[in-house]
């Protein structure tokens, strides 16, 4: 029996992993030397602060629903059409990722406002989306969505498509092939997508403080209050920031390990 040794990392890899690592670790571990420890617990359990956590958690699983809603379905066609014009259509799924979030939240707006295309529209029906927390769950879609139709078209591309070729030889239409052979396919890697798309909507700031404004109790989320918080009270901006952190590691180290472990 062949005994089999993880693969051993090259020396000349250990100092720029290293660097690597204390330029992310070092900064976040900069905001413990600022709040004094005694201080921590009150700033982190006042109303302004827990007010912006829970809107925060709410409006950022309602948009990784969404985007699982809209992304699951967009990511098997990029991975599966044949259609002409499907790179293009790629990069504009991928523009979230490059461009400023604040371009997206104008562009929601210029969209969605009273003046815009769909606003207008949507005004006279009596249905006001701008400054509300509809807002916020639709500029934190906006921004994750592509983590998750990235990964889930990845994982798609890299499976390859015989099973979905074998299901159809025996004589399964397209709907029932993705029932039972895509989705099963795609379940590993949706769940690792699926915290990074969680993870990115509770971050996001600047498409929701365009196209939501910063309105505590509808639309101030949690990175809205620190940044507002900060303008008068520096360590209780501090103590958010912390708090923030604590929870996307939470969903990471919680989350991660079991979508990894479905995998193999």
């Amino acid at each position: 029996m062949i005994r089999r040794h993880p693969p051993q990392v090259p020396a000349v890899l250990w100092v720029p992993a290293v660097l690597a690592l204390a330029l992310v670790v070092l900064p976040v571990a900069g905001l413990l030397t600022r709040v004094e420890p005694a201080r921590l617990p009150g700033l982190l359990l006042s109303p302004a602060a827990l007010d912006a956590l829970r809107l925060s958690v709410i409006t950022g699983l309602i948009a990784t629903a969404l985007a699982a809603l809209l992304g699951v379905p967009l990511a098997v066609v990029l991975a599966r059409s044949t259609l002409p014009g499907m790179r293009v259509v790629r990069a504009l799924v991928l523009l979230p990722l490059v461009l400023p979030p604040v371009v997206g939240g104008l562009a929601l707006l210029y969209l969605l406002g009273r003046t815009g295309p769909l606003g207008g529209v949507l005004a006279v029906a009596g249905i006001r989306l701008p400054y509300t927390t509809a807002a916020v769950v639709l500029s934190q879609t906006f921004v994750a969505m592509p983590f998750l139709v990235v990964g889930l078209e990845g994982a798609l591309r890299t499976a390859g498509g015989r099973y979905e070729q074998v299901a159809a030889t025996l004589g399964a239409g397209p709907w029932l092939a993705f029932r039972r052979v895509t989705l099963p396919l795609l379940l590993p890697a949706l769940g690792s997508s699926l915290v990074l798309t969680f993870a990115r909507a509770l971050g996001e700031f600047g498409a929701t403080i365009t196209f939501a404004g910063s309105l505590q109790g509808s639309t101030r989320t949690l990175p809205l209050a620190i940044y507002t918080t900060a303008q008068s009270d520096v360590d209780a901006a501090v103590a958010m920031s912390l708090m923030l952190v604590v929870v996307a590691l939470l969903v990471i180290v919680i989350a991660r390990p079991r979508a990894v472990e479905g995998r193999l």
